[in-house]
């Protein structure tokens, strides 16, 4: 699941503003040209414009919202049906060559024949490299200017047509103050080829990661530190670990955390997050760190070489993945505070057992949809909304099927199977029973205990809101009472109240919850550690 929403930096580009028209069918007979259907479908043009200087691929999208003046047009998360989307999958589009795209075939929320008369703003877009239910706009993807459509009826009279006339520029790197460029001096980035999924992919991959030295790594030549093994949810980059190493750094800097390293791990994939596990889909990339990578990074930097002195923290997607770190390696790290970890327990997959019977991740037994994002107690958009948005936006980098990517067995035709049915919402038993084996750490946990416990006994900690923002404190509390049961020592905190976005929230210091989860690592290794630590990791975040 996402980051908090400090995650990514905000996406801006300008658009000029140009009018081309295409005359829209009106009836069966004027569209001869187009796919025969009983009901005439909604058309519009795209044309590869003045941008388009060789053959073009990629998922055309084009948006539409109601309004006047808007310097672009995409999808609001938090308001899934402000914004319309329609789709289609383009290969080789000429310079010059136009295409017809059918609004009324692949779109969200509905058809855009659906669309009441009114003012509207529309836009398209050519994600060229599939990323854009991840990232949203990036580098060579190719834009319309956005068109006002004044009084426009769908299916009446002049239809748009849009031209890709811009290339969006890469992302100009975020402007650091002179503190967070002093900080930034003390990172070091950290890339080394794996052979493992080098292998896999046939084709060289890399794990990558910014490395925070603490202050005085440099004066005290002879010390050795703990470290700290972190990544980010889903939406995160490496530009964005290393605004976090950075804001880790200055909290070490001011005395609110103790000195460790802190290795800030990239784990994006075009598929999304491939949460530094095992997968038949995306890679070996739990052997690649733990068995290439860290041996390397410890080569570089001065780290204590112990269990004891290694750890995991993360965040949502994050949280997830740092949590099966520890649990399917749990004699090389000495703890993982994983926070609003994605489901830990498939009994509760935000809500919905699937393992239950005719399992439907979409309507519940009374037919009443199944919720996955709430705000202020309200919610805001249901399961069927999310996937289906995913779905026309493209089969790539989505959350749910990165959740396919890492969590499925391959496919017939070499691509993960699908958990869930994206039309009916019908789960796939055979899938979630592999899904059960492979990826239910409630299960593994359950079902291993007496071969992994020994060596997890206390190691596992979990901070959650209440009033998490995609309802993880339930699957989390049902991982919580499976450990009880084991006995494992675990300590789980559920922050009254708190959402996905503010958990780590104390006093006005959006970072708070940092500065605790650090000391109380810190004393895991050094248990003689000044009072200070001490009572840091002490303080309550209830």
């Amino acid at each position: 699941m996402p980051n908090q929403p400090s995650a990514s930096p905000a996406r801006w580009f300008r658009a000029s503003v140009a009018v081309g028209l295409f005359a829209a069918c009106a009836s069966l007979t004027a569209c001869a040209h187009k796919p025969t259907t009983l009901t005439p479908h909604l058309f519009f043009g795209i044309t590869a414009g003045t941008a388009v200087h060789t053959p073009v691929s990629g998922r055309l999208l084009v948006f539409i919202a109601r309004g006047t003046g808007a310097k672009r047009v995409s999808i609001n998360e938090w308001r899934p049906d402000a914004t319309w989307v329609a789709a289609r999958t383009v290969h080789d589009l000429e310079p010059g060559a136009s295409i017809d795209i059918d609004t009324d075939h692949s779109a969200f929320p509905k058809p855009f024949s659906d669309l009441h008369a009114g003012t509207y703003q529309v836009q398209a877009v050519l994600d060229v490299d599939h990323t854009y239910n991840y990232s949203g706009l990036t580098a060579g993807d190719l834009i319309s200017p956005v068109l006002t459509l004044k009084d426009w009826t769908p299916g009446r009279g002049v239809e748009p047509r849009l031209s890709l006339d811009e290339v969006v520029p890469a992302r100009a790197p975020r402007k650091l103050s002179p503190q967070d460029q002093q900080a930034a001096t003390h990172l070091r980035l950290a890339t080394e080829q794996s052979a493992v999924l080098t292998k896999f992919w046939g084709r060289p991959q890399f794990i990558r990661a910014w490395v925070v030295l603490p202050p005085g790594y440099h004066r005290h030549a002879a010390l050795r530190y703990p470290t700290v093994y972190w990544t980010h949810g889903f939406g995160g980059t490496l530009p964005y670990c290393k605004l976090m190493g950075i804001k880790i750094y200055e909290r070490m800097a001011a005395g609110k955390m103790p000195p460790m390293i802190w290795v800030m791990l990239d784990e994006h994939l075009p598929t999304g997050t491939h949460e530094f596990a095992n997968s038949v889909n995306d890679g070996p990339w739990g052997t690649a760190l733990t068995a290439e990578y860290i041996p390397w990074i410890q080569s570089h930097f001065r780290m204590l070489d112990h269990a004891r002195d290694r750890f995991l923290q993360g965040h949502s997607s994050g949280g997830w993945a740092t949590l099966q770190l520890q649990i399917n390696y749990p004699r090389l790290f000495g703890g993982t505070w994983s926070t609003s970890p994605d489901p830990s327990d498939f009994h509760n997959f935000t809500g919905i057992d699937l393992y239950g019977r005719h399992a439907n991740v979409y309507r519940k037994p009374d037919g009443q949809p199944y919720p996955l994002v709430r705000m202020h107690g309200k919610v805001i958009e249901t399961f069927e909304q999310f996937a289906k948005l995913e779905n026309v936006l493209g089969p790539y980098g989505g959350q749910l099927a990165s959740f396919d990517w890492v969590f499925s067995p391959r496919g017939p035709g070499g691509r993960p199977e699908p958990m869930f049915d994206r039309k009916s919402g019908d789960v796939n038993p055979k899938v979630v029973a592999y899904w059960r084996t492979h990826y239910d750490l409630a299960h593994i946990l359950k079902a291993t205990w007496a071969r992994r416990g020994p060596y997890l006994r206390g190691k596992i900690h979990v901070y959650v809101g209440t009033a998490d923002t995609f309802y993880l404190n339930e699957s989390a509390r049902d991982l919580d009472t499976v450990l009880s049961k084991l006995d494992a020592h675990a300590h789980f905190t559920f922050r009254k109240g708190r959402t996905h976005f503010n958990l780590y929230w104390k006093d006005g210091d959006h970072m708070a919850l940092f500065d605790t989860i650090a000391a109380q690592m810190y004393l895991r290794a050094h248990p003689n550690a000044p009072a200070q630590w001490k009572a840091l990791a002490a303080v309550p975040f209830h």
